[in-house]
């Protein structure tokens, strides 16, 4: 269905099919590969969802290294590719340098705000969607004691980890709120085996539902939490399906929305600052098949009414980038 390209190495050349059409899409993902089972995965799954619907091709490559990224950028804009989307926050400086080299191409990022007058930024309110994970892990916790688990320390990820620990404090003020995260490199994305250590050492400490926000990283988490029999919270894509009956809930982070969205628009997508949130669809939690048993009619009821508070702007959750604080969990 698409024309896969990879980047082997830093100083690899783009092997990209020659003549494509002038207005086929392109898609760059972030470090830590495609099949993340998260962030990446969920960003290639829009882009399939559009091909799928449209019979068209798009062009996607997976990066080896930083170094990497301008390189990227610049070929596909030579290559008429339009427009171009990537994923991740590490693109902003790149793309601020590169969008005005290439006026007539469009370009999506996610994550990132870049102002440039033919950029899409996409930004999500992933402190609302943890909100109420949050909610969930309390309702479900036994010892009052539940984890965090992040990727790279970040401002991005504390406002998932910030998100989430007013959830629990809102359901339970005495409640224990752990929080790691992987790591300060974007090594910390793809580390599976330091995210089962910190699942270990967090259920040491008496938690017995842990939340990953952590890419790849994300899939030792949820792994050691059912190898230990407790309870995980996955992110950004439906990570239910993984251990059904162990994973409490997934934070529903729309990625895969933004990025067929984008493809569908073409070369007429709309530039400018873009927030996806509960009100508007871009992020929720998973209930399905494979977790249905776990949540309770009393725990779907009073997080689905916080959703409407938050949608409504009833409630309200900090968000740790707006001021660097948390007022529910000290970093």
């Amino acid at each position: 269905m698409t024309l896969m390209t990879k980047l082997y190495g830093a100083a690899a050349a783009l092997a990209l099919t020659a003549g494509a059409a002038v207005a086929e899409p392109a898609l760059i993902f972030d470090l830590g590969g495609k099949f993340d089972k998260s962030f990446n995965e969920a960003a290639f799954n829009g882009a399939v969802r559009w091909a799928e619907e449209t019979g068209e091709t798009f062009r996607e490559i997976e990066l080896q290294s930083e170094a990497q990224r301008e390189q990227a950028l610049r070929r596909f804009a030579e290559n008429g590719n339009n427009p171009i989307v990537m994923t991740g926050f590490a693109f902003g400086n790149v793309l601020g340098e590169v969008a005005p080299d290439y006026p007539d191409t469009k370009f999506a990022i996610i994550d990132m705000v870049v102002d440039a007058p033919n950029v899409r930024s996409v930004v999500f309110n992933e402190h609302e969607g943890s909100y109420l994970v949050g909610m969930m892990a309390a309702m479900a916790s036994e010892s009052g004691t539940v984890g965090f688990i992040g990727g790279m320390d970040i401002p991005l990820i504390r406002k998932f980890a910030c998100g989430y620990a007013q959830g629990v404090k809102a359901v339970n003020a005495d409640a224990t709120v752990v929080a790691n995260m992987t790591g300060t490199t974007p090594a910390a994305w793809n580390d599976p085996v330091k995210g089962s250590e910190l699942t270990k050492a967090q259920i040491s400490q008496g938690a017995d539902v842990v939340y990953a926000a952590a890419g790849g990283t994300g899939v030792g988490v949820l792994q050691t939490a059912a190898d230990e029999d407790i309870l995980s919270i996955g992110v950004d894509s439906n990570q239910n399906y993984l251990h059904p009956g162990q994973v409490l809930t997934s934070m529903m982070k729309r990625v895969d929305n933004a990025v067929y969205d984008a493809m569908k628009s073409g070369t007429d997508l709309e530039t400018g600052f873009n927030v996806m949130g509960i009100a508007n669809g871009g992020i929720g939690y998973a209930l399905d098949e494979h977790n249905e048993a776990l949540v309770s009619a009393d725990m779907k009821a009073a997080v689905d009414d916080a959703s409407a508070k938050i949608a409504s702007g009833e409630l309200a959750v900090h968000d740790y980038m707006s001021d660097d604080s948390c007022p529910a969990l000290s970093f």
